[in-house]
């Protein structure tokens, strides 16, 4: 009998003195930058919107009217529409499929409402460097195969040179406002130049960029 009060007054003293469980701590996320989100998305929709005016820009053949030629093609709204319509299936659809969480969101916040929504692929990202590759390939297309690579300051100002310093920014407005991750942002700017690249040089390998013998600044 004694040997166990002396068992039990033991056992009691040593839970007495176990350190207390803790809970997890609860991970606080930054606060997303509303200026940064309408700017970035300003930003992006500009770079695609430059893409869409800019004009096709080449040195025509010497048989026909030698010299720097620019037309706009109505037909650039096929590869400008499809960039487009990848990033809204991105915002609706792939984002919820990759379930990438936003910088500072885990397991133990899963309700914060700064939680709410996924980084991976970010659109505003994939569509500014889709833009800027869209632009790429096209200037590549007009410049090695219509103008036997003559080089054109103002077609590279117009399809590369805004839309590049565009996507940059607003690829840092993204995390520079908390808004996804540098790994999310640049791994989503790839992806998009990526596939604006492929776009914008099938566009201007398919498509001519004179309009035919007319001569018209508007190509149908």
């Amino acid at each position: 009998m004694g040997s166990l009060l002396v068992a039990s007054a033991a056992l009691t003293i040593a839970m007495s003195i176990a350190a207390p469980a803790r809970a997890q701590s609860r991970t606080v996320p930054p606060e997303r930058s509303a200026a940064w989100n309408d700017a970035t998305t300003i930003l992006a929709l500009s770079a695609l919107g430059l893409e869409l005016v800019m004009p096709r820009v080449f040195y025509a053949d010497p048989e026909v009217t030698a010299g720097w030629k620019a037309r706009w093609h109505i037909s650039v709204f096929a590869p400008i529409m499809t960039l487009a319509t990848l990033t809204l299936v991105n915002e609706h659809h792939l984002k919820s499929s990759f379930a990438s969480p936003l910088p500072g969101c885990d397991d133990t916040n899963p309700y914060d409402y700064r939680c709410q929504g996924y980084g991976m692929f970010s659109s505003q990202s994939f569509l500014a460097f889709s833009a800027l590759g869209q632009g790429t390939g096209v200037f590549l297309g007009d410049t090695l195969k219509w103008s036997d690579g003559r080089f054109n300051a103002g077609a590279f100002t117009g399809e590369v040179g805004i839309p590049l310093v565009l996507a940059v920014i607003t690829a840092v407005g993204r995390t520079s406002g908390d808004l996804e991750t540098g790994g999310q942002v640049w791994a989503s700017a790839g992806v998009g130049a990526v596939i604006g690249l492929g776009t914008g040089l099938a566009y201007s390998l398919m498509q001519r960029p004179e309009c035919g013998y007319s001569g018209s600044l508007l190509c149908w």
